[in-house]
């Protein structure tokens, strides 16, 4: 029900386990990729549809918070300051949708942010070509929206890197480091007193030279797992797929700002 013939890029799962969002350009949406939904039912994902939030352009990277009360996202939808932009979309008790809205503060800009996530103490990561390159970018949080963004100097290079998200409550980030070529591989980068360590890649099948793996997210219900996507040989069920396997082991200081 999650993975189909199309396309499925980054999953967030609700803390209690029961709902899981993701993005998909599968056939049913409003266009283009949309953020879909499913409920869990006797192990399975049940009655996967596509949120009453989603427009006729993009809307990518979904993120639940770590409460449950806001759904973040990327979209291109009309409204924004440039090309994709952040937004969040209040959460109900009865798990109804809001509408969205940009996130305050300096973090949206002419360029295009992709790929919010959200570390134990507010601190916001992202990805952003607004200097000419992908890159990984951080804000604190402040009042009700965040402070300006600052380069995640340490793991920014030459390539592009994308699709960020934190270990370990920040201690770590796992990101994908495009080649030029459509596909990535995914790198951990852990902290150590005040400084991003050299990133190493991570151990999974498809992450290696001609793989393609991107968008991990701890699953909020069981921390000791990632959901990532990718286009593995098997099992396989259409084009970047979800799958699931360990969070690597993190280790890092908690001091990188």
């Amino acid at each position: 029900m999650v993975s189909t013939r199309a396309d499925e890029l980054r999953a967030t799962l609700s803390a209690d386990g029961q709902r899981i969002i993701w993005a998909s350009n599968r056939e049913g949406g409003a266009g283009g990729w949309d953020l879909w939904t499913a409920q869990l039912q006797d192990k399975r994902w049940v009655q996967p549809q596509p949120l009453p939030l989603n427009s006729g352009a993009d809307e990518v990277d979904p993120l639940l918070s770590a409460d449950g009360r806001w759904l973040y996202f990327a979209s291109n939808r009309k409204g924004g300051q440039g090309g994709y932009d952040l937004y969040r979309a209040a959460v109900a008790a009865d798990g109804s949708i809001g509408q969205p809205q940009l996130l305050a503060g300096a973090v949206n800009g002419a360029g295009d942010e992709r790929s919010p996530a959200l570390a134990d103490d507010g601190r916001l990561l992202f990805s952003s070509n607004r200097n000419g390159n992908w890159d990984l970018w951080t804000a604190a949080a402040v009042d009700r929206g965040f402070a300006a963004p600052v380069a995640l100097a340490g793991i920014n290079s030459a390539e592009a890197e994308i699709d960020a998200s934190w270990l370990g409550g920040g201690r770590a980030v796992i990101f994908a480091r495009s080649h030029g070529d459509g596909s990535a591989r995914l790198w951990v980068s852990q902290c150590r007193h005040g400084t991003w360590g050299e990133a190493s890649l991570l151990p999974l099948s498809f992450n290696g030279d001609g793989g393609d793996a991107r968008g991990a997210l701890v699953d909020a219900s069981k921390p000791g797992e990632l959901v990532v996507s990718g286009r593995a040989r098997a099992p396989r069920a259409g084009g970047l797929d979800l799958y699931r396997m360990k969070t690597p082991l993190v280790d890092g200081t908690d001091d990188c700002r």
